[in-house]
């Protein structure tokens, strides 16, 4: 296992190797600068998401951890889970935060093809319109993977691409809860888009991480705001 400040090599129980960014290269930024990496500002804004929600006990839990310090935080969620737990869909909103396009059916860009991608897509938004009228034009690929095509399509539709400038690998079972927090912690700047995961498989990391990490943010002087 290796990592240094900004990205991670790990291995699964099948021995496969996992690589990602903590902090995400600045070569990669500028390569896909059509997309949302962060958004640089003076006042110590920063930005947390959250992904594949809605989930029932753990989004709810998320609501609670942010009302505790104020935190407005952005939900990425998939539409299958929307339609299957609409009242908790409904809490986010009601708590006044953010939400994202994150496809049907948290879908690989890369293995899909354009014109289901897009259906797809567009599966989500009627899930989230019908109940959230307001315009929803936040969308981030599941596991970060869309292709160019993909990615042109849904922003002549309107969607702004976020991405994430820290992602904290909740999800990821072979690192420790403490590197979790490492991960979400270390590399935030102003500016920072900050990535966790209201799902059954981050939790165990997410429970450890988040209210320490909201704590620290706090502490830092840090500003919680929402993607618009």
């Amino acid at each position: 296992m290796k990592n240094n400040a900004t990205f991670f090599i790990s291995f699964d129980k099948s021995r496969v190797m996992n690589f990602y960014w903590i902090k995400t290269n600045r070569f990669i930024k500028k390569i896909f600068s059509n997309y949302v990496w962060d958004i640089p500002n003076t006042e110590n804004k920063i930005y947390l998401t959250f992904d594949d929600g809605p989930t029932p006990e753990i989004t709810e839990w998320v609501l609670q951890e942010l009302e505790k310090y104020n935190a407005k935080a952005t939900f990425f969620c998939i539409g299958n889970n929307i339609e299957k737990h609409p009242e908790i869909f409904e809490k986010v909103i009601t708590k006044g935060h953010s939400i994202g396009n994150h496809t049907f059916n948290h879908l690989n860009g890369w293995k899909t093809s354009t014109e289901d991608y897009l259906e797809n897509s567009k599966l989500c938004k009627s899930a989230i319109c019908n109940l959230q009228p307001e315009i929803c034009n936040l969308f981030r690929p599941p596991y970060g993977k869309i292709k160019a095509s993909q990615a042109e399509k849904l922003r002549k539709l309107g969607y702004k691409i976020i991405m994430w400038d820290v992602l904290s690998a909740d999800y990821d079972a072979t690192i420790s809860a403490e590197k979790c927090l490492e991960n979400a912690t270390k590399n935030v700047t102003s500016g920072s888009i900050i990535v966790f995961h209201d799902s059954v498989k981050a939790f165990p990391h997410l429970e450890y991480t988040l209210p320490k990490a909201l704590n620290y943010f706090k502490e830092k002087g840090f500003v919680f705001e929402k993607l618009v």
